[in-house]
């Protein structure tokens, strides 16, 4: 599956954004979704993934409240929108298509060319 990274930009603190991830070259609805994020310096780490309905999705504790994961299928579409944005919050955004485990894990085979997020303070 091939995956294309969109939306990213500058963004001041408590500002919205919204990612979105469009898959080609497989059927989208078979697949599980995330999203994860690099920041310079610092190994890539998870953010939020969804199963391949939208049924059950999951949260790094940094980011629960603010950010919400969803999907369209018919449009073989991810999306992260991003909420209350904090400097920290500034990094890589890379999408990522696998199986979602029963623990919210993303046993990942495919990744996204990633895009940048920076939320000035």
């Amino acid at each position: 599956v091939q995956l294309q990274a969109s939306g990213g930009g500058l963004v001041q603190t408590g500002g919205s954004l919204r990612l979105s991830c469009a898959a080609s070259g497989e059927p989208f609805d078979r697949l599980g979704m995330g999203w994860f994020r690099q920041a310079p310096g610092e190994e890539r780490s998870f953010v939020a993934t969804i199963t391949w309905n939208g049924g059950n999705t999951w949260y790094a504790d940094a980011v629960k409240g603010r950010f919400i994961i969803s999907r369209d299928n018919a449009k073989s579409t991810m999306y992260l929108q991003m909420s209350n944005l904090k400097p920290e919050d500034t990094a890589v955004y890379y999408c990522a298509a696998g199986a979602t485990t029963s623990r919210g894990n993303l046993v990942t085979r495919s990744w996204g060319q990633g895009t940048q997020v920076t939320v000035s303070s």
